[in-house]
């Protein structure tokens, strides 16, 4: 059986202008010194990776990939969070959306879901061109200004925002499953796809498509305050992609779950680096070991407290402390004797 791969590190929250940093064989390097064995790429900034020129030219990724190797790393995947969060956006949050799209689609709704949807297409094509087998993205969301039901909302509403979601993401799922790779959407709060019930929702909506899948971040959960070893048991078959990111959650009489607008340093629900907030990760790795996840473990750093630098340097090796090999037989077999059907009707007193 294949086992977890790890560690691998999401370049997005790293990239910048200066060295090593600005460019995608700077990172591989950097990377691959800490310990990583695994990149995952954003695909928004053309100067790290050209999503279009990818898409179109196999000798550009065999580039990319070979550089990769050169910096003793290799690509887990390509992620799209920013291009997939457009493809549904509802008017409120036009203004602030506008900043993931180029600048000639501001203040046009209309043709920047048209040009996410093609970063999406383009996202497929490349991640084939690159032998990937999952994606990452975000669903995007036309309904999370309604997440608090006050004003009661209207009878269908909700299944109605749903269709709409899953007739725009339906061509998009369909070609991914030309290329042959899972469109794994990041259970996060601000999407429509925001916990296991809106995932459902999202699932009924597009008939089940098989490419329809998940990118697991327990720290979403904490901040949501929901069971993610739960979680595991009931999804683990559509759980394609793990971000291993650790948060904590630390409520008061002054404010919980909705934060209070304050800043992230000071909201009871904040990400930290691996090992200092309250995710259970012996107990998250066992669960995706036992059930046969095989994809990559993919530090994601959002720590509110520790520098970039060090949340990273010791990401690495905390995520290999908590790798599994999957046993590959049984700690009792040396008991065992040679079975035989007219033996087991012996032992069950048949005979």
């Amino acid at each position: 059986m294949n086992s977890m791969k790890g560690p691998a590190i999401f370049l997005a929250q790293f990239a910048g202008h200066q060295t090593p940093f600005d460019s995608l064989a700077g990172m591989a390097k950097w990377a691959g010194d800490l310990g990583y064995k695994g990149i995952q790429v954003p695909t928004n900034d053309a100067g790290i990776f050209d999503l279009e020129l990818a898409a179109s030219s196999q000798d550009y990724c065999d580039e990319v990939a070979g550089l990769c190797r050169q910096g003793g790393v290799e690509i887990t995947e390509l992620s799209t969070h920013l291009q997939g969060q457009l493809v549904a956006v509802h008017p409120a949050y036009d203004e602030l959306f506008d900043n993931f799209a180029p600048a000639a689609l501001h203040g046009n709704p209309k043709a920047r879901t048209e040009w996410a949807v093609n970063q999406m297409t383009l996202a497929a094509k490349a991640s084939q061109r690159l032998g990937l087998k999952a994606h990452a993205t975000f669903s995007g969301a036309l309904l999370w200004h309604l997440v608090y039901p006050w004003p009661q909302r209207p009878a269908g509403l909700v299944e109605q925002g749903f269709k709409e979601l899953a007739n725009r993401w339906l061509p998009i799922l369909d070609a991914f499953d030309e290329a042959g790779v899972d469109v794994c959407y990041e259970i996060h709060p601000g999407e429509d796809l925001h916990d296991g019930a809106t995932f459902e929702r999202f699932l009924a909506a597009v008939n089940q498509h098989p490419r329809a899948n998940i990118l697991f971040d327990p720290s979403h959960f904490v901040l949501q305050q929901l069971d993610y070893l739960d979680f595991i048991d009931r999804y683990h078959d559509r759980i394609k992609m793990f971000h291993v990111k650790d948060a904590e959650f630390n409520p008061t009489g002054r404010a919980g779950v909705y934060g209070g607008y304050e800043d992230w340093v000071d909201r009871p629900g904040r990400f930290r680096s691996l090992g200092d907030g309250q995710v259970d990760f012996k107990s998250i790795f066992s669960k995706l070991t036992q059930y046969g996840f095989d994809g990559w473990a993919v530090l994601e750093w959002e720590c509110c407290l520790k520098d970039s630098a060090q949340g990273a340097a010791e990401g690495a090796p905390f995520i290999a402390s908590h790798m599994i090999n999957r046993a590959q037989h049984a700690f009792d077999d040396f008991a065992g004797a040679v079975s035989s059907e007219a033996r087991n009707r012996r032992i069950l007193g048949l005979e």
